[in-house]
């Protein structure tokens, strides 16, 4: 959730790049992010993610905000995206861009978040997270439900069952 300063602060919008992860435990809940933006006084609820540094591919960003927000492993996150056309504003500052959002599942319920690499700035934010079985109000983006039906279903499909691969003779 983090911005970059200079040019982004004085124009007023962004179109920086970022990526993010949908994280689903062993029952189908997904990991939210809380944050409060003080400029618009509004609660904000998303998958972990953030800007993608220079140099750095939307993968690697995914596994790296992942690790840094929540302390989760970013080898969790996996290869396959889907990208989401966002247009939301955050501390004064209006985002408009596609991102990609990556899928990481983890085998456990609610596997314990420990947000030890937060930003200065993300930490006068933060508010916590939730591993939500339905989404709340304020949910970024607003049609992440049908994000995660995408990524799912992507998941599900690229699946090849055992007796599928084995090219030997019954």
């Amino acid at each position: 959730m983090s911005t970059t300063e200079g040019e982004e602060a004085r124009t007023g919008s962004s179109d920086r790049p970022a990526a993010r992860v949908v994280c689903l435990d062993r029952d189908g809940r997904v990991l939210l992010m809380h944050w409060y933006d003080p400029v618009s006084r509004m609660d904000v609820w998303e998958p972990p993610g953030g800007g993608i540094d220079p140099g750095e591919t939307a993968l690697e960003a995914a596994k790296r905000e992942l690790a840094e927000e929540t302390g989760l492993p970013g080898s969790a996150v996996r290869e396959r995206f889907v990208e989401v056309a966002r247009d939301f504003a955050w501390l004064g500052i209006r985002y408009v861009k596609t991102e990609p959002f990556f899928l990481a599942t983890f085998d456990e319920a609610r596997p314990a978040v420990r947000p030890g690499q937060l930003t200065e700035e993300e930490r006068e934010v933060y508010r916590g997270y939730a591993w939500a079985e339905e989404l709340p109000d304020g949910v970024e983006p607003p049609e992440l439900a049908e994000v995660i039906g995408k990524l799912t279903r992507q998941a599900r499909r690229t699946v090849v069952p055992a007796e599928a691969t084995d090219s030997s003779p019954p």
